[in-house]
């Protein structure tokens, strides 16, 4: 699963999720992409578990590209737990994935396969997605 090596800060404040992407927004490397019609955190897990969809789905052929990476830590404070005594321990890492960034990208496949394994992917993460084609 994908985690920062090293963090400036342990643990991070919430933060506000409204607002479209302005970076990561057009096809960079690739010729099929997946791009988020929403906002949302996207956690390691489901990165994860989308990169293994489209990998089996293309049988280890072609390449991808993840274009998000989980560094913002979320932490969790134990069942029944009092007030205070201060903010849970860091649980896990999710990427902030806000509408039009491209999540996804893929080349050395036909079409059909791309969209097939973008499909697989999409169901994998918690965020709408749509697929695209580099137009040349």
């Amino acid at each position: 699963m994908l985690l920062p090596k090293k963090l400036k800060h342990r643990k991070h404040h919430r933060t506000r999720t409204t607002g479209s992407a302005t970076a990561g927004i057009t096809i960079a490397f690739g010729q099929f992409a997946l791009k988020a019609q929403e906002t949302a955190w996207v956690t390691a897990r489901e990165i994860e578990a989308a990169r293994r969809a489209m990998t089996r789905s293309v049988q280890r052929g072609g390449k991808i590209w993840i274009r998000m990476f989980p560094d913002k830590p979320i932490t969790n404070h134990g069942n029944e737990s009092v007030m205070g005594g201060g903010k849970g321990a860091v649980d896990h890492f999710v990427a902030v994935v806000k509408k039009g960034k491209i999540l996804f990208e893929m080349d050395g496949v036909t079409e059909a396969q791309a969209r097939e394994a973008m499909r697989l992917a999409s169901h994998k993460l918690s965020v709408k997605t749509k697929f695209l084609t580099k137009q040349m």
